[in-house]
C-alpha cells in the first residue's frame, strides 16, 4: 500500500522516514519542496502538489502546523481533496483544534466518502526520530484498524479515544498536564536559585517521590547545560494552549491555572523566544524574579 505524508517538519520528516523503513511505498510533498530531499533520497517520491500526491496513495497522512493549514493542505487549490480516491483514509497527525476536526471529517466522507481520523501525537522529536511517539485518534475504528501497521511504525503506544475530534480532545489534554510540568520546573529552577539551594540535588530529590515524571527525567540537565534549543518549540506550545482554550469556551470549561499557563507561552513568543524549547518558559520566570539559574556546582 502507498503511504502519502505531507508536512515533513521536524515531527513529519522523522515519521515518514520510519514508515519508510517499515517496508511502505511512500510518497511525500512539502510546502517547501527542499524539505524533502532526505526523505526522498531515502527512496520516498515526492510530488509537485497534495492532490496528485492523494491521487496515488492509499493512505495520506498530513502533519502541519495549525487548522488553518490543514483545512487548506486538504480543501484549498490542488489540496488533498481533490486528488483522493473513494475509500482511502486520511489521518491527520498535526495538532488542531477538535471541532476542525470533526469539520474535516463530515465534509471528506459528505464528498469522497473517505474516512479521516485525527491522530495527533505526543513524544518530540526524540519520539519521531525512534518511531516511539503516543498517538491519541479519533475516528472510525474500521479505518484506525486497516491503517494501524502504519501507525505503528511511528509509534509504540497507539489508543483509540473515540468519534471525530476526540484525539484533538485528548492531545489537548496532554497540553494541559505538559505546560504544566514545564512552568513548575521553571519555578521550581527559580525557586531553588532565589533560595539558595543545589538544584540538581533538589531535583535528584524529588524524582524520587511524587514528583516524579518525564519532564523532570529530561529537561531539568538541558538547562543547566544552558541547552534551550527544542525538543518542541514554544511557539507551538502556545498555538496548543490557544487551542485548549479556545475550545474550553466553546465548550464552558474554567481553566484558570491553564489560562496562566497560556499567558506564560504567549510571553515568550512576543519576546522572540517562539523557537526556543517550550522548557525555555523558564526564561519568563526568570526575568519575572531578576536572577538566572545557573548550573549546579558540582561536588
Amino acid at each position: 500500500m502507498s503511504v502519502g505524508y505531507v508536512g515533513l517538519g521536524l515531527m513529519g520528516k522523522s515519521m515518514a522516514l520510519n514508515v519508510l523503513k517499515a517496508g511502505f511505498s511512500v510518497n511525500v510533498w512539502n510546502r517547501t519542496a527542499s524539505k524533502c530531499g532526505e526523505v526522498v533520497s531515502a527512496g520516498a517520491k515526492q510530488y509537485d502538489t497534495p492532490a496528485e500526491l492523494a491521487k496515488h496513495s492509499r493512505y495520506v497522512f498530513t502533519n502541519l502546523s495549525d487548522s488553518a493549514d490543514v483545512l487548506e493542505v486538504i480543501f484549498g487549490k490542488d489540496g488533498i481533496a481533490e486528488g483522493i480516491q473513494e475509500g482511502s483514509i486520511v489521518v491527520d497527525n498535526s495538532t488542531i483544534k477538535p471541532s476542525t476536526a470533526q469539520e474535516i471529517a463530515k465534509r471528506l466522507w459528505e464528498s469522497k466518502k473517505v474516512h479521516v481520523l485525527d491522530a495527533p501525537v505526543s513524544g518530540g522529536d526524540i519520539g519521531a526520530r525512534n518511531g516511539t511517539l503516543t498517538i491519541m485518534v479519533g475516528g472510525e475504528e474500521s479505518a484506525l484498524t486497516e491503517v494501524l501497521p502504519v501507525l505503528q511504525a511511528m509509534g509504540k503506544s497507539i489508543t483509540h479515544i473515540g468519534p471525530s475530534g476526540a484525539g484533538q480532545v485528548c492531545k489537548a489534554a496532554n497540553q494541559i498536564m505538559v505546560a504544566a510540568q514545564m512552568v513548575a520546573l521553571g519555578e521550581i529552577l527559580v525557586f531553588n536559585e532565589k533560595c539558595g539551594v543545589d538544584s540538581e540535588k533538589v531535583i535528584q530529590a524529588i524524582k524520587g517521590g511524587a514528583a516524579q515524571c518525564w519532564t523532570l527525567d529530561v529537561k531539568p540537565e538541558r538547562l543547566f547545560a544552558g541547552n534551550r534549543t527544542p525538543g518542541f518549540k514554544s511557539a507551538l506550545q502556545s498555538k496548543d494552549l490557544s487551542i485548549v482554550m479556545d475550545s474550553a469556551k466553546e465548550f464552558g470549561v474554567a481553566m484558570p491555572t491553564t489560562a496562566v499557563n497560556a499567558q506564560l507561552f504567549q510571553s515568550m513568543v512576543q519576546h522572540g523566544e517562539g523557537e526556543l524549547d517550550n522548557s525555555a518558559v523558564v526564561g519568563v520566570l526568570e526575568r519575572l524574579n531578576n536572577i538566572a539559574i545557573k548550573e549546579p556546582k558540582k561536588q
